[in-house]
C-alpha cells in the first residue's frame, strides 16, 4: 500500500521551521512556492509526496553511488542495526570500523596510506588533513610551516579550516578574518619556494562547485613532483572524485599519484549515511605518538566518529563495487554520456559540455558568449524547467551539473540529457 502524504501540510510546517542550506529562504518561505518533498527512492529515481518520479541526475547533492536503495547496503545497515547503532570511538573500538579502515588502506600501495581517521563529512575530513598537517610541523620543531596553497575556484567544505581553502568568494568571504593563512594559486608553475608552506590542497582532476572544470592532464603528477622536490604535504580532496565518480575507484590512479592525506566522504557509503576518512601515512601517525606528558596527541573528533552503521554501510559499498563489476560496466556509459553531451553542441545557449568520468558540466550562455546575470539565477531556471520532465539536479550558477548515479542506465542518461535539453529550449528563448 502506497504512503498518502499531505504536501501542502509539510510544506507550511517546513517554512514555519526549517532552515535550508545554501537556499535563499525569502524566496523559499514565500507564499507562492511549492517546496519539493522527497519521500522514497528506488535504483537511480526518487519519488515525490504526489506521486511524481524523478531521475536523481546529481545524486542527492553527489553522494548516491549505487541508486538508491541497494539491498546489500539496505541489509548491511539492518544488520548491524540488529548489534548496535552506535558506540564511542574514543576509547574503545567497532568491527566494522576497524575492517573498514584495513580495506581502504589495501586500495594503496603497501607502506604509503596505513592510517585512517574517520570522521562524519567532506569538510571535516579536509579539516582533520588540515589540523595533522599544522600539528605535525609543531611536533617536528617547524612552527613556521603555517601556510597553505589551494587553488582559485576550489571549493573543500563549510568548517573555517576548509572554508579558508576556498576561492568561491560566496563561500569564503563570511569567515574572512577567521582563516588560516592561505596562498591561492592558478597552476602548479605558480608556486615558489614554499619555505613557510605545509600542504597543497586540491580536487583531483577535476574541481566540482567551480562549474566541473576538468585539470589538464598530467597536471596532478606535476603538483606531487613539486611537492616532493620542497618537502610539502599534498592532500587531495576526493570527497566528490572518490569511489568511481572518475572512471576509477579514486581519481589520483588515473595519475599514479598518492598523496600524503586524502579525503574521503560523499560517496564512501553509497549515499547512505553521513561517514568520512582521512586517510595518511605512518610517518605523519608517527610524529604523534609519544607519552601523554609530551603534548602529542590528536584532540579531534566528533561525536559519532566511527559510527558502526556508516562503517558497514561503506564495508557493503564496497562489496557492491566488488561483486557486480561496477568500474568495468562503467566504461560504456562514460563513453555514451560524452556522446550525448556532444549533441547539445548544437544549441546556442549551450556554451560549453565539461566531462570528467561520470560527471559531467553544461554550461549555458547567451549565444553570443557573454553570460548572464548572476543574480537571474538562469541555471536554476534551467534546472525547475526540467525538473517539469522527470530530472532533478541544481546547478553551480549557470553551468548545470548531470551527475546520476553510477548504475544509470544507458537509456536513463538519454532521458536525462533529453530532459536538460527539453529545459533549455523552453527557457532561454523566454529570457
Amino acid at each position: 500500500m502506497r504512503d498518502v502524504w499531505n504536501t501542502a501540510a509539510l510544506a507550511r510546517l517546513d517554512k514555519a521551521h526549517l532552515w535550508h542550506p545554501f537556499t535563499p529562504m525569502a524566496d523559499w518561505c514565500a507564499e507562492d512556492h511549492e517546496p519539493l518533498v522527497l519521500v522514497g527512492g528506488e535504483g537511480s529515481w526518487l519519488e515525490d509526496s504526489d506521486g511524481h518520479r524523478y531521475l536523481d541526475g546529481n545524486s542527492s547533492i553527489w553522494t548516491n553511488i549505487h541508486g538508491h536503495g541497494h539491498p546489500t547496503i539496505s541489509r548491511a545497515i539492518h544488520e548491524q542495526l540488529g548489534r548496535v547503532a552506535h558506540v564511542s570511538f574514543l576509547g574503545s573500538t567497532n568491527p566494522p570500523a576497524i575492517t573498514l579502515a584495513e580495506r581502504l588502506v589495501s586500495f594503496f600501495p603497501k607502506h604509503t596510506l596505513t592510517r585512517v581517521f574517520l570522521s562524519d563529512d567532506g569538510s571535516t575530513a579536509v579539516e582533520a588533513a588540515m589540523r595533522m598537517a599544522i600539528q605535525f610541523r609543531q611536533l617536528q620543531g617547524e612552527p613556521d610551516r603555517t601556510r597553505f596553497v589551494a587553488f582559485q575556484n576550489a571549493y573543500h567544505g563549510d568548517t573555517l579550516g576548509a572554508a579558508t581553502l576556498g576561492g568561491i568568494s560566496a563561500f569564503h568571504r563570511p569567515v574572512a578574518g577567521h582563516t588560516f593563512p592561505i596562498t591561492r594559486i592558478s597552476t602548479p608553475d605558480e608556486l615558489g619556494a614554499m619555505t613557510d608552506v605545509t600542504a597543497v590542497v586540491i580536487e583531483p582532476l577535476i574541481q566540482g562547485a567551480a562549474g566541473m572544470r576538468p585539470w589538464p592532464k598530467g597536471l596532478l603528477r606535476r603538483l606531487r613532483e613539486k611537492c616532493d622536490a620542497a618537502g610539502v604535504f599534498l592532500i587531495l580532496d576526493e570527497v566528490m572524485t572518490g569511489f568511481g565518480r572518475t572512471g576509477t575507484l579514486f581519481a589520483c590512479e588515473q595519475e599514479d599519484v598518492v598523496p600524503d592525506f586524502l579525503c574521503l566522504a560523499k560517496g564512501l557509503t553509497g549515499g547512505t549515511m553521513p561517514l568520512a576518512a582521512t586517510l595518511t601515512n605512518e610517518h605523519v601517525f608517527r610524529a604523534f605518538l609519544g607519552p601523554v606528558e609530551a603534548g602529542r596527541t590528536f584532540f579531534y573528533g566528533h561525536s559519532y566518529s566511527g559510527n558502526p552503521l556508516g562503517c558497514a554501510a561503506a564495508l557493503a559499498n564496497l562489496d557492491v563495487f566488488r561483486d557486480e563489476h561496477v568500474l568495468e560496466s562503467l566504461q560504456p556509459k562514460i563513453s555514451r554520456l560524452g556522446n550525448l553531451l556532444a549533441s547539445l553542441s548544437s544549441n546556442p545557449f549551450v556554451h560549453q559540455t565539461r566531462q570528467c568520468g561520470f560527471i559531467s558540466g553544461i554550461e549555458i550562455r547567451h549565444p553570443d558568449g557573454s553570460p548572464f546575470p548572476w543574480h537571474e539565477r538562469t541555471g536554476a531556471a534551467v534546472c525547475l524547467a526540467a525538473r517539469r520532465h522527470g530530472l532533478l539536479t541544481r546547478p553551480v550558477l549557470d553551468t548545470i551539473v548531470f551527475m546520476p548515479p553510477l548504475c544509470t542506465t544507458e537509456e536513463e542518461l538519454a532521458f536525462g540529457i533529453g530532459a536538460i535539453s527539453t529545459a533549455i529550449d523552453e527557457t532561454l528563448p523566454r529570457r
